[in-house]
C-alpha cells in the first residue's frame, strides 16, 4: 500500500507596506518576473489572467514608486514592442527574493510548528 505524498511545505511570502499606501508583495514581484521571462507586459499579464490595462497600471505604479523605473518599454506594438526589467528592477527583484528566502530560513522552526497546528484538509470549524 502506497502512502499519499506529504503535503507541500508552507511557503513564506512577504509584503512590504511603505508610506502613503505603497506596497510591494508577491503578486507585483511575480508580475515583474513574468515580464522578464516574456519580454512583454501583455504576455506577463496573460500568465495571471490579467488584462493588459491592469498589468500596465501595475507597472506604472511600480515605476513611480521607486527612485528609478523597474520596467523599460520600447514602442512598436505588434511588430516589435516589448518590455524588460531595468538593471534597477532586476536588483530589486533579486533583493526581494533574497529577503524572502532569508526570512523563511530564520522562521523555519516557527513555521513548522504553525503548520503542525493545521487541521487536516476538509476539517474546519463546521466539522466538514
Amino acid at each position: 500500500m502506497t502512502r499519499p505524498p506529504p503535503p507541500p511545505a508552507p511557503r513564506l511570502t512577504i509584503r512590504l507596506d511603505f508610506d502613503a499606501g505603497r506596497r510591494l508583495g508577491p503578486g507585483k514581484i511575480a508580475l515583474l518576473e513574468a515580464i522578464a521571462r516574456t519580454g512583454s507586459i501583455s504576455g506577463a499579464g496573460r500568465q495571471f489572467s490579467m488584462s493588459y490595462r491592469r498589468a500596465w497600471l501595475l507597472v506604472a505604479e511600480l515605476n513611480a514608486m521607486f527612485v528609478e523605473p523597474l520596467v523599460a518599454t520600447k514602442g512598436g506594438g505588434r511588430n516589435g514592442g516589448g518590455a524588460s526589467l531595468t538593471p534597477f528592477g532586476e536588483t530589486l527583484v533579486a533583493d526581494y527574493r533574497a529577503a524572502e528566502a532569508r526570512m523563511a530560513a530564520c522562521a523555519r522552526e516557527e513555521i513548522g510548528r504553525i503548520a503542525g497546528m493545521l487541521a487536516p484538509v476538509g476539517e474546519g470549524e463546521d466539522g466538514v
